[in-house]
């Protein structure tokens, strides 16, 4: 570690947030009583949420944008200046955001709201993979069930920062939910096309557990948990022969993971004389373009189990 830039970022980080809270007067209340609550949030799928459930009375930037991987990112000065000016920040927490728990305390420190989304998902619903060192898995949005409760915890922040506006916060809840409750029944209609021996899905990092579990998929992915580790030629090859062993026709690159691993996984499925094509490409740490289907969770989530289901049903081709 250079010690002397984490210092000197760590100094400039303190300064920015000094500033911020000096030129207002006390934080969200100020904000909600001029109409409408600074909001940062780090990933789309949050972004998203912040923005249906507060709707009119909110101002939302994201941080992390299509193809952008949350587990590497490290936040620039013009992002600790814009979290460090917000009356809200949202984030994932079960250290999906790896790199920015320091920032996150200092927010903390001081006074700006600062909620991981994920707080009040029961832990007994999380997994803790041996590979992940006795941390859970942070993918929890792809289990359309679990992400209802990140909702609604976003919901019942807004509502303690800006009571006034109480009854709009719930009712935009209520019909979010809604919705929701339709995607999860359409995820799981979609994968029921599938014959339970065909429910295999293999990707690039293991992203998709929570997923597998809620809608019948075995899952395989070539890195772990988190893309900061690598993937070794055994485990290429490893992944290989357990592609031709169950002769599955289709395997997926991810939008925001380099094709190289995904492509190296299919030139040893090649050379073991067994042809797999990659199915295409699924959302899975970051949404789609803003002003797109797929820049919505919802269009996200229908893109994936559209994509999915159409290669392993179709020889490859979705």
């Amino acid at each position: 570690m250079n010690y002397a830039k984490y210092f000197l970022f760590m100094a400039l980080l303190t300064g920015l947030v000094s500033c911020s809270r000096e030129e207002g007067d006390g934080g969200v209340k100020n904000s909600a009583g001029s109409g409408v609550i600074n909001i940062v949030a780090t990933t789309g799928m949050i972004t998203d949420i912040a923005q249906v459930v507060g709707g009119e009375h909110v101002k939302v930037r994201g941080l992390m944008g299509p193809g952008v991987d949350p587990h590497l990112y490290k936040a620039s000065a013009g992002d600790v200046a814009l979290l460090s000016g917000a009356d809200l920040i949202f984030y994932n927490g079960l250290h999906l955001e790896g790199k920015m728990s320091e920032i996150f305390e200092q927010m903390k420190k001081r006074g700006i709201d600062t909620v991981a989304v994920t707080d009040n998902i029961d832990r007994s619903l999380l997994e803790t993979p041996p590979q992940f060192e006795g941390n859970y898995d942070p993918h929890v949005w792809f289990d359309v069930t679990m992400w209802m409760k990140a909702v609604e915890t976003v919901r019942d922040t807004l509502i303690s920062a800006d009571p006034a506006n109480a009854i709009e916060y719930r009712a935009n809840t209520e019909a979010y939910l809604t919705e929701l409750s339709a995607l999860n029944e359409y995820v799981q209609s979609k994968a029921n096309l599938l014959p339970e021996d065909k429910r295999v899905l293999i990707t690039a990092h293991d992203a998709f557990s929570y997923f597998g579990r809620r809608y019948g998929f075995e899952v395989r992915g070539l890195q772990g948990i988190s893309t900061v580790s690598e993937a070794g030629t055994q485990d290429v090859q490893n992944l290989a022969a357990f592609i031709v062993e169950r002769r599955i026709p289709a395997i997926f690159v991810e939008s925001s993971v380099p094709p190289k691993f995904i492509e190296a996984v299919q030139a040893a499925v090649e050379a073991k004389g067994f042809d797999v094509k990659v199915g295409g490409s699924l959302y899975s740490d970051a949404m789609g373009n803003p002003g797109t289907p797929d820049g919505t969770y919802i269009g996200m989530v229908r893109h994936n189990i559209d994509t999915i289901v159409g290669a392993l049903l179709n020889g490859g081709q979705s």
